[in-house]
């Protein structure tokens, strides 16, 4: 890469975040970042806490898209590590085994939807918006071309902050979905980020088996939900119990397919 090059495409980068709309600021950002390390795709998704994320950028082919995009909007995104990095407001570079819970890759969510994408790794660059709302920058690589390398990883944490900022000059905030006018004394209940239980009212949970519930579909052990939960592992398998037989399963297996004839009824 000569010096020419790199500043060539810097000021297409720059232009580019002027844009209203379109795919140019997109491309030229993937178009810079491949300058300096090489990767298969890129996607950008908008989160805004439980909502489902709308996207605003991909480099999949429409069979890709299926999967990466079409299928992780209708629930999958729930469960996602970077989904909750973003909410939780995390910022800069970010590798998917550093957020993810220490049960994740044995976790059926992974089993069932994750493995689907064939990755090797999946790393991000994390932008917090206004309000609560952010934007996650994410870069995979597939089996095929083997996870980031160390260099390669230290060369992103080093450009995450040009990244983060040339993001926030082209969306500086995501598009409202709220209604235009509001009749009086109406007002848009607020989703909250941290607290997905709604997703479990139609079962006879209590608040704490709801949030176990979220953190075993997350990936999480039992030891690492006590952490969370700031309880004793015995009080989790407890727990664990009543929610299997609250629920007539037996299996996490079970409990995944639950969330998704939940998703499903959600979507319909």
């Amino acid at each position: 890469m000569s010096r020419s090059d790199e500043y060539s495409q810097l000021a297409t980068l720059v232009a580019a975040t002027r844009e209203t709309s379109g795919d140019l600021f997109g491309k030229a950002l993937v178009d810079w970042l491949r300058l300096h390390v090489s990767f298969d795709h890129c996607v950008v998704f908008g989160y805004r806490g439980a909502s489902r994320p709308p996207l605003l950028f991909e480099t999949f082919s429409p069979a890709e898209s299926h999967v990466f995009v079409a299928l992780y909007q209708e629930g999958p995104y729930l469960l996602d590590p970077f989904h909750h990095a973003a909410v939780e407001r995390k910022e800069g570079f970010w590798r998917m085994r550093e957020l993810a819970p220490d049960r994740f890759y044995a976790s059926e969510y992974f089993r069932s939807y994750y493995s689907q994408t064939r990755l090797a790794e999946e790393v991000g660059f994390f932008v917090p918006l206004p309000g609560k709302d952010a934007l996650v920058l994410s870069l995979m690589r597939l089996r095929a071309s083997g996870p980031f390398g160390t260099a390669d990883a230290r060369l992103l944490r080093d450009m995450a902050p040009a990244v983060i900022s040339f993001i926030r000059l082209r969306w500086p905030a995501l598009a409202t979905d709220e209604p235009a006018e509001l009749k009086q004394d109406e007002t848009v209940a607020p989703v909250n980020e941290f607290d997905r239980a709604h997703i479990w009212k139609s079962l006879s949970l209590t608040p704490r088996e709801k949030h176990v519930v979220d953190l075993v579909l997350q990936g999480h052990s039992t030891e690492s939900i006590a952490r969370a939960m700031r309880i004793v592992p015995g009080t989790v398998k407890v727990h664990r119990r009543n929610i299997y037989r609250k629920l007539k399963i037996k299996s996490q297996a079970g409990l995944f397919a639950r969330f998704v004839e939940i998703i499903d009824a959600r979507i319909r």
